[in-house]
């Protein structure tokens, strides 16, 4: 209850571009939650499947892939397979796959430079209120300038998570590329 009350106290003190920074911030922060959260488990629920699919083919079980991999549309329209076909189904599996990391990438390069905007904007309405002020010292510039501070961190904090998903989610974008080449080497061999 104390937090709430801090942070009410603190947007009551604030500025409307400082209100502003923080809101844009904080759909930021959901954005780069919501695209790691549902590409990080669709592509894990992938790379399971390609890998189960993988291991079949591995064993000698199964002379092409299973119906749930990514490859298996692609080779249900050829009589032949050959590594053109190979090369646009792993292209459009990889193009699926990295959506959503181009926000990330956004995201992770431009919410420090808002935050600091915000800061920029609340140091100068300081300084403005303190010109207006007579008998200003340390005592009261120091605590307006520590809560100015709040939205390069809260910047920094988005850029570091933004960032860190993004890095996550290429690895794992990664994987789904090799596994899908190691399918594509393995049904091209047994076919020469």
């Amino acid at each position: 209850m104390a937090l709430f009350d801090s942070l009410f106290a603190y947007l009551g003190k604030s500025s409307a571009i400082t209100i502003f920074v923080l809101g844009l911030l904080s759909i930021y922060l959901f954005i780069v939650l919501w695209i790691f959260i549902y590409r990080y488990f669709s592509l894990n629920s992938r790379l399971s499947k390609e890998s189960y699919s993988l291991k079949k083919l591995y064993m000698g079980r199964s002379k092409t892939v299973e119906e749930n991999s990514l490859l298996y549309p692609f080779l249900a329209k050829v009589l032949i397979p050959n590594q053109a076909i190979f090369l646009v189904a792993k292209n459009q599996a990889i193009k699926s796959a990295t959506g959503g990391l181009t926000a990330l990438s956004i995201i992770a390069s431009t919410s420090p430079f808002i935050g600091l905007f915000g800061t920029v904007v609340a140091i100068l309405e300081t300084f403005s209120k303190l010109g207006k002020d007579s008998g200003s010292s340390i005592a009261i510039v120091a605590p307006a300038i520590s809560e100015a501070l709040v939205a390069t961190a809260a910047g920094i904090a988005v850029a570091t998570f933004a960032y860190s998903f993004h890095l996550i989610l290429k690895r794992k974008a990664y994987e789904l590329n090799v596994m899908l080449e190691s399918q594509s080497d393995l049904i091209l061999s047994q076919k020469a």
